[in-house]
């Protein structure tokens, strides 16, 4: 395993992140395909003995349910110094009013709510989910800050939403003193890389540090399309309003990434992590590992360096796609 900085801090972390999204409770929730604790343990622990110590939640996972499964595991399985937990705050978690979004109310009864669900005093990075249309960004900030001066979590970051608005919170944390956020949870991979544009551009010049969801397009990047469909796909609407199995384009890239993981004699996966990998400022995928082969083969991108030649002929057929996730 490697280990680099997360952004601008002194705070280590390892480059492949697990996410947990795929752990929770398919009963009561609205992804199908997620893992019951009994199956979700195990990868966990595999996680930690690979020398994964970087691990993303959400308090609207499975409702609480997957912040429960990660908490319970880590206690049994990692010392809390040595390990890296993340989680994050806006999705709807009941139907009341003040059930979602930023407030200064929500973000305070959540983050009591996650540290009981994980059974920790602290996150080590506090994260808002989406950006909150109906609350000013000032209060969002202000709030964010006390919650690190309580010492409830040591740092803050933010996940999809459009350059404007992440520069927007930056400016306004500067401008009051308030704590910065140091990451950004960004769509990102070889068949959508809007975020290049504006934001990778702008995080790069604040020093913050980039952690993609989605980095192997929950699986279209390390499978022929024609190939068999998995639950996941079968059942992830989400997914599939992100991608369009009929766009030659992105089947030219995944055709690219299929001729490249031949050349090296390595998995798909080794292919479009390394891709991920080498660009700034990318500190660490996160991979929604559900069987323990999804880690293994994740961990072998790390041995892949790819030449700027690839690069190039990977990133060769790629055409603007609609923004999605954040719009």
């Amino acid at each position: 395993m490697e280990y680099t900085k997360l952004g601008n801090t002194g705070m280590d972390v390892s480059r492949i992140c697990l996410g947990c999204m795929g752990f929770g409770d398919a009963e009561h929730w609205t992804h199908k395909w997620v893992l019951d604790e009994e199956h979700s343990r195990p990868i966990i622990k595999k996680a930690l003995e690979l020398g994964i110590t970087f691990f993303d939640t959400a308090n609207v996972y499975s409702i609480g349910k997957s912040e429960e499964i990660l908490g319970r595991a880590l206690k049994d399985f990692a010392r809390r110094d040595e390990i890296v937990i993340a989680t994050k705050v806006h999705g709807k978690m009941h139907d009341a009013p003040n059930g979602a979004g930023l407030s200064r109310k929500a973000i305070l009864s959540e983050i009591d709510h996650s540290l009981k669900r994980l059974g920790t005093d602290y996150v080590d990075l506090y994260q808002i989910h989406r950006w909150d249309y109906q609350t000013p960004i000032e209060e969002t900030m202000e709030t964010l800050h006390d919650v690190v001066r309580a010492g409830k979590a040591r740092y803050i970051g933010a996940s999809a939403m459009f350059a404007w608005q992440f520069q927007k919170a930056l400016y306004t944390a500067e401008r009051h003193g308030w704590t910065r956020f140091i990451s950004m949870q960004d769509h990102l991979n070889l068949i959508y890389r809007e975020e290049e544009r504006e934001m990778l551009p702008l995080c790069r010049e604040e020093k913050i540090g980039v952690i993609p969801y989605s980095p192997l397009a929950s699986g279209r990047l390390t499978r022929d399309w024609s190939s068999a469909h998995t639950l996941r796909s079968e059942t992830d609407q989400i997914a599939k309003s992100k991608y369009d199995a009929t766009a030659a384009t992105d089947q030219q890239v995944v055709q690219r990434v299929a001729d490249l993981a031949e050349k090296y004699g390595v998995p798909r996966v080794h292919i479009a992590l390394a891709w991920l990998l080498q660009k700034q400022p990318v500190t660490a995928p996160i991979i929604g590992a559900t069987k323990i082969s999804h880690l293994e083969e994740a961990i072998g991108a790390l041995d892949v360096h790819l030449t700027q030649e690839e690069v190039t002929s990977l990133e060769g057929p790629y055409v603007p796609h609609p923004i999605v996730g954040h719009q």
